[in-house]
């Protein structure tokens, strides 16, 4: 073992009142440096990116027990976790959806794992059930992770995960008898199912089987779009279309509702760019179109009429407009204008009932309009309130549709909407035990670094007083062109309920605002999207609503990189950290499973300008010996193949090493059966979160 690491450090627990040693577990330095564009770069800790070593596997052991020690003597976190169960125990049903007169949704009777789901012959029906993915495994971390009927509604096609893992297993079940068919297909990842008009098959997509014991890190490359044909075995399932010459292109492929077409969505990574193909479905045969062949901007297929494609697009528009492509006039020249770009984000569209309806962000919450199928302007859904909706699904026969809303302290519903007249009739709504008329929620603006306006909405129990004393956790996400708003969460409720105040900051690098805010956040301006969120900190503390002994920050996968990075830039400001499954080696996420995917947002160590921009925020590397960083509670899971558990190892062994001798708490959680978050058990769910406040009570400052 290396003597410099240190192995015991003291500290104070201010909510226990006395002094607590904590032995960390030893860990092992290797002498590794390796060169890059003339740097040299330590790495002393990569021998935990092999996850089936034994070593690794003791090291995993030996920080999990250090860190029930700890939070094994926080005396509140029973009480919590209780609060969190009795709160997360209410009933929920998601939005039907109804193939062959027969509907299907997902039901939760409270506390039960996973979601059961049923089908029922009338819409308003309790239903029975068809799957219950409890059953599946006896710890409930078996997830249905996606399901679609047949257009007859008699075949359901089903995806499970198992440990949290993005690989999928797709099987077939009978509707009528909840008898399973046989059919079993594997090495499913980032898939749907699209079934054929006669319900002979489903068309789906796949990666080769992985090396022997590396599918948990081996790059995904070489996606292919197959079909498979009822009854037979997943070897004889038929290629579609594939890329030899494009290892990083992806493939999502299926009919179009009419049945006339195949088309399929190619991505590449995460690049919002995308390409669109399609194929004539009545001559098998035919060849594949590249309509959209040339990946200069985004191309949302929303759908077909009479052979005319509808695309919601960034074409010429960065806060997104719809279009209208004629495939026998498939010439730029002879694209037609359907809705222009406006003032708002146009942050997704849905065709159904021969109507058009758009999903708006106004500074990160929701407007729904509604179109004919021309663009003229029908009218303008009547929404509760501040919030997210979403939802408007459904076909062309269709005379309603269902969406759904929430806010930060409405546990939301879902609502019946009449296409015709515009009406909204309340479907279900959950009876949870939160006082929602006790808090409210604000938007602000803050000035960022660069003079940028950047939204932060703040929830706090009404009549507070402005005086510091207020434990805040600030949240936030910046990448990917992901748009983060208001949304209800058990976790959040009960983080309210003891006093706290939750903030949520819409930084660049999200989508929020288009492609512009995206891209002001990407690659060599990165820097922007930590400047965003340590300016929201700042404005908290300016404010009054805390100060930064009392101001904990959270994020999770590209969240868990920000809390990394903006821990390591000020870690004067924040009194404590909860990264979650971060991105915290930013010069060899690419090298695992899909991590190459974010090099449209991050760049690549490659590239040696971009490798100077990675190597300067990189929280990994960034970490300096002696320095007091905020009291911090890394969290992980074994199963975790997006964002490889190995950067937060990585992450957590150096800066335990590097944590001030007199500094607050490092610890590292990891749990076991999971991944990166999707069809997590809800008793996992509970015990984490109750961890995560009993932690951050425990250490954020009382005076």
């Amino acid at each position: 073992m290396n003597s410099n690491i240190p192995s015991l450090l003291s500290f104070m627990i201010p909510s226990l009142g006395l002094a607590a040693a904590i032995d960390y577990p030893a860990t092992r330095k290797a002498d590794v440096i390796e060169e890059i564009h003339g740097t040299k770069v330590p790495d002393p800790y990569r021998w935990l990116e092999d996850d089936n070593a034994e070593e690794t596997k003791a090291w995993v052991a030996a920080q999990n027990r250090v860190t029930e020690d700890f939070l094994a003597a926080i005396p509140q976190r029973g009480e919590i976790r209780k609060r969190l169960a009795d709160l997360w125990n209410f009933e929920r049903t998601a939005a039907p959806q109804e193939y062959g007169g027969r509907w299907f949704f997902t039901h939760n009777t409270g506390l039960q794992n996973q979601s059961v789901l049923k089908v029922s012959e009338t819409m308003d029906g309790e239903g029975r059930e068809l799957l219950d993915p409890n059953k599946l495994s006896e710890d409930g971390t078996v997830a249905l992770a996606n399901f679609q009927p047949s257009e007859d509604g008699k075949l359901l096609a089903y995806s499970i995960s198992r440990g949290g893992s993005d690989w999928n297993e797709i099987l077939v079940r009978d509707v009528a008898t909840g008898k399973e068919t046989g059919d079993h297909l594997k090495w499913v990842k980032f898939s749907g199912m699209s079934w054929a008009k006669d319900g002979s098959g489903f068309y789906y997509s796949r990666y080769d089987e992985p090396a022997a014991g590396a599918a948990l890190t081996q790059k995904n490359e070489f996606q292919k779009l197959c079909f498979h044909k009822i009854g037979t075995p997943q070897a004889e399932d038929k290629l579609i279309y594939e890329r030899k010459d494009h290892p990083k292109w992806g493939f999502g492929g299926g009919l179009t509702e009419d049945g006339k077409f195949l088309v399929i969505h190619v991505t590449e990574g995460t690049d919002p760019k995308n390409r669109f193909f399609y194929r004539d479905a009545s001559k098998p045969e035919s060849p594949v179109v590249e309509l959209l062949a040339d990946a200069d901007a985004s191309y949302d297929f929303i759908g077909n009429r009479d052979g005319v494609f509808y695309f919601r697009t960034d074409l010429d528009a960065p806060r997104h407009r719809v279009i209208a492509i004629d495939v026998a006039k498939p010439d730029r020249a002879a694209w037609k204008e359907i809705i222009p770009q406006g003032k708002d984000l146009l942050q997704g569209a849905t065709s159904v009932g021969g109507y058009l309806v758009c999903e708006y962000l106004r500074d990160a919450k929701s407007a729904v309009t509604v179109h004919d199928m021309a663009g003229k302007f029908v009218r303008e859904v009547s929404l509760p309130g501040i919030g997210s909706a979403g939802g408007f699904e459904g076909r062309e026969k269709d005379k309603e549709t269902f969406y759904s809303f929430t806010g930060f302290t409405d546990p939301g519903a879902i609502y019946r909407y009449d296409l015709a007249t515009g009406e909204s009739k309340l479907w279900k709504r959950p009876k949870v035990g939160f006082d929602s008329d006790a808090y409210e929620t604000k938007q602000v603006f803050v000035t960022s670094k660069d003079g940028t306006k950047v939204p932060l909405f703040i929830v706090h129990k009404k009549g507070i007083t402005l005086d510091g004393s207020s434990r805040v956790l600030l949240s936030g996400y910046g990448g990917f062109n992901i748009s983060v708003g208001p949304g209800f969460s058990i976790g959040r409720a009960v983080w309210l309920e003891r006093g706290g105040i939750f903030a949520l900051a819409n930084l660049r690098g999200g989508g929020e605002y288009g492609s512009e805010w995206h891209l002001a956040g990407t690659r060599l301006r990165k820097q922007n999207v930590f400047d965003d969120f340590i300016a929201c900190g700042e404005w908290l503390v300016k404010e009054k609503y805390t100060v930064p002994g009392r101001l904990a920050i959270q994020g999770g996968s590209n969240g868990g990189l920000l809390v990394g990075a903006c821990m390591t830039q000020r870690p004067d400001l924040f009194g404590a950290a909860l990264p979650a499954v971060g991105v915290m080696d930013m010069l060899r996420f690419h090298k695992f499973t899909i991590g190459w995917a974010w090099e449209k947002d991050y760049g690549s160590a490659e590239n040696p300008e971009e490798f100077q921009a990675l190597l300067k925020y990189s929280p990994y590397h960034v970490l300096k010996p002696g320095t007091r960083y905020p009291a911090t509670m890394v969290t992980t899971a074994d199963h975790d193949d997006r964002v490889v558990p190995a950067h937060s190892f990585k992450f957590a062994a150096r800066l335990q090493e590097c944590q001030a001798k007199d500094g607050p708490p490092v610890l590292i959680r990891i749990d076991t059966s999971a991944g990166h978050g999707a069809g997590t058990a809800l008793s996992k769910m509970i015990d984490k979160t109750a961890d995560e406040w009993a932690f951050l009570e425990s250490v954020l400052k009382k005076d």
